[in-house]
Order: structure tokens, then sequence, then C-alpha cells
């Protein structure tokens, strides 16, 4: 994975299959990675989704701290969007907690 690298992430949400473009735009090694989402390219059809992934910690042990926006939606989308926020919070806290349980498994 580099700065450039894109790829197609499918994931089911509410039933229905859903794909988003991802694009790597920053990646400095061990401490922080940005990820852009063209909501354009994907099955939402709207907005821009930026995710800042940082990665710390001391001896064994790290911690990442993700900070997520969303950019680019509209009258009812917009709204629509804010309601999600609770919703949106949790998958990412899922989604994290996924990456921590994939890292502790493929140790050594």
């Amino acid at each position: 994975m580099r700065e450039g690298s894109t790829w197609i992430e499918t994931r089911k949400m509410y039933g229905s299959k859903a794909s988003e473009h991802f694009e790597v735009v920053e990646l400095v090694p061990n401490e922080k990675i940005v990820l852009k989402v063209d909501g354009t390219k994907g099955t939402t059809g709207k907005g821009e989704y930026l995710f800042t992934y940082r990665v710390g910690g001391t001896g064994d042990q790290s911690n990442v701290h993700l900070h997520g926006e969303i950019g680019g939606l509209t009258g009812l989308t917009k709204m629509f969007g804010k309601m999600m926020a609770g919703p949106f919070k949790k998958a990412t806290a899922k989604d994290l907690d996924a990456l921590k349980d994939y890292l502790e498994s493929n140790q050594g």
C-alpha cells in the first residue's frame, strides 16, 4: 500500500450490498494513513469521506485513533447524514475492533 493506492470495498449495509471506492491520499509509515472515499463513484452516489488513522503507542502496545469527515452532501442527504452520525460512529468502532482482532491474531 502506498499513496495513490485504490480499491473497492463491498459490504452489507442495511441488508443490501454497498460498494465504495477508497484511495490512500497520505501515508506516513507507523504514524498515519489518510483514506478518501469518493461517494460519487460508489453506491451512495454522493459525498466525500475522509478517514485519518493515527497510530501511536509505547513498547508493545499501539493505539489507533480515527477521525472521520463527511463533505459534499446537500439537501436531504445532508440532513440524513447528520441523523446517521451515531450509527456511523458505532460502525467505525466495530471496524476498529475488527482491525485490532486481525492484527492480534496475525502477530509473529
